[in-house]
């Protein structure tokens, strides 16, 4: 399999994902602006999604993935297809259960997500209600990731990636079409969340169907409970979901202290976290996709050399496109939130705090996007521990640097620290592999490093020279030519960043690389092996 072609997949359809996810915080930010109401919906979307990452995308599928990898390569069919359908079982029973406690809990959740939401009594009251509906996206996008971990497994990558499109074209659909039928206008977008989640799972399931591996949720939670796969799996879980939620209690708490800053605090840090996204989400969420069950197959087989090529392959991957990106954000900062945000109700005071949360997070961008590289070396050889500790102690720096960057830099305090954490947690990482031996580094990284430096200080020197002479708000004029600039500037630094690198000696060949393993899912899985015989 060519994983620079699944992650180019990968990657192109994370690119739409995030296109429509910024056109949706772009209506969000024009038709209901930077508003208490607006932090409240976002601390409301924020306790669902905090579970989605922690059930689902976090600590389930850190667990899930590997196993199943394992397990299909050497068990039959039809025992694949007991874990999967025992998986299911376990999952969706759990999660009902916290789907009910969470909506009857609403009232206290939402004031320790956001205490500084009591101030504005209705502010409260609509986040407590938005909470209600968007409770059970919960079940649903969990069962999206248990799907998505089947199939990416199995080598299908498009399915999954472009699922996240359906939840943005729902936003999109709910702002423009149903906030008149509200009162208060913004439960529209509560509204969209929940038949996005419910999109996103209907999405799944032709493929999965023609994999054959459709998971089939039972009434038997004995049975489920009792299989020595499904243990292993919770047993994994338990740790996965410390790790993760690490995180969360972080974002936690940094939205905790966002809702008792100025008003719109927390809109800013969403605002600033979507432009942040697009690049992590393009190169990390991208790379740690198609590499999680590739390094899971490599470990399976015991494929020491396999394993650290598919790391180190990974990590130049995020050097060479993750340091460009970096500098381009800082850079950047202003005419791409200008660019997106400034219309409607989100004013040119808007736009340059959202700025100061995008420069806090651009300074750990490549840390953000490295872990999602580094984190997978562990996962694959089914260590969980190893994340947990680092991230608890990278916790414990993140809210030791919260206490000293919020007095001085306010609600973009918050973003650098995050930023600050990140780079503490990939260096931890890195240093964990190497000192296991798990990763050895290919040789070349000295003068790779030095030519991808130089030519992201090409790029950074064209765009400091330019951005700072366009006056960007008042562009706001000219829509078109404002956007038109932005672009062209973007796609200016990226001309001049990749014409030095091919003027160095970096050439596309070079990042091109196949794992050692059969093409497709049909000789892990002969076609004659219908019933698992």
């Amino acid at each position: 399999m060519n994983l620079v072609r699944a992650a180019v997949t990968v990657s192109g359809l994370t690119l739409l994902s995030r296109i429509t996810g910024l056109i949706r915080e772009n209506l969000t930010a024009s038709v209901f602006g930077a508003s208490a109401l607006t932090d409240a919906f976002f601390v409301a979307f924020r306790i669902p999604n905090l579970l989605r990452r922690l059930f689902a995308e976090g600590a389930f599928s850190q667990a899930f993935v590997p196993i199943l990898a394992e397990f299909a390569a050497r068990e039959p069919r039809q025992r694949t297809r007991e874990l999967i359908d025992h998986s299911a079982t376990a999952l969706f029973w759990a999660l009902l259960a916290t789907t009910i406690l969470g909506v009857a809990a609403s009232p206290v959740l939402v004031y320790l997500m956001a205490s500084g939401l009591a101030q504005d009594p209705e502010a409260q009251t609509v986040a407590v209600t938005m909470t209600r509906w968007m409770f059970p996206y919960i079940l649903c996008i969990s069962l999206v990731a248990l799907g998505a971990g089947v199939l990416n497994t199995f080598k299908q990558f498009s399915v999954p990636a472009f699922s996240p499109v359906l939840l943005n074209v729902s936003f999109i659909g709910a702002a423009l079409f149903l906030s008149d039928y509200f009162d208060p206008p913004i439960y529209a977008l509560a509204v969209g969340v929940l038949v996005g989640g419910v999109a996103q799972l209907l999405w799944q399931v032709p493929a999965l169907l023609r994999l054959r591996l459709l998971p089939r949720i039972g009434l038997d939670l004995r049975r489920a409970y009792t299989d020595a796969q499904t243990r292993r799996i919770l047993g994994k879980m338990g740790p996965a979901a410390l790790a993760v939620s690490v995180a969360q209690i972080s974002l936690i708490v940094n939205t905790h202290i966002a809702s008792r800053l100025a008003p719109g605090s927390v809109s800013w840090i969403s605002f600033g976290d979507r432009l942040m996204e697009f690049p992590t989400a393009l190169l990390g969420v991208a790379l740690g996709t198609v590499m999680l069950p590739s390094l899971s197959r490599a470990a399976a087989r015991d494929d020491h050399a396999e394993f650290s090529g598919l790391l180190d392959w990974g990590l130049r991957l995020t050097v060479m496109l993750s340091l460009p990106a970096m500098a381009g954000l800082g850079l950047m900062a202003e005419p791409l939130t200008a660019l997106l945000f400034h219309y409607g109700r989100f004013d040119a005071h808007d736009v340059a705090m959202t700025r100061l949360a995008v420069l806090g997070y651009s300074v750990g961008l490549i840390g953000l996007i490295a872990i999602k590289v580094l984190a997978p070396g562990f996962y694959a050889k089914q260590d969980v521990r190893t994340p947990v500790r680092i991230a608890l102690f990278v916790l414990a720096i993140t809210q030791a640097l919260n206490l000293l960057f919020v007095p001085i830099f306010q609600h973009a305090g918050l973003t650098l620290a995050i930023s600050v954490g990140a780079l503490f947690n990939a260096a931890l990482l890195l240093s964990g592999l190497r000192r296991r031996g798990t990763y050895q580094p290919l040789p070349g990284w000295t003068g790779f490093g030095l030519k991808t430096i130089a030519a992201t200080a090409a790029m950074g020197l064209l765009l400091g020279w330019t951005v700072p002479k366009v006056d960007w708000i008042a562009m706001g004029t000219q829509p078109g030519l404002r956007i038109a600039m932005a672009l062209g500037l973007v796609a200016a630094g990226a001309v001049v960043y990749l014409g030095v690198l091919l003027a160095l000696g970096i050439r596309p060949r070079d990042l091109l690389r196949k794992t050692r393993e059969r093409r497709d899912e049909d000789t892990i899985f002969p076609p004659t092996d219908v019933d698992g015989n």
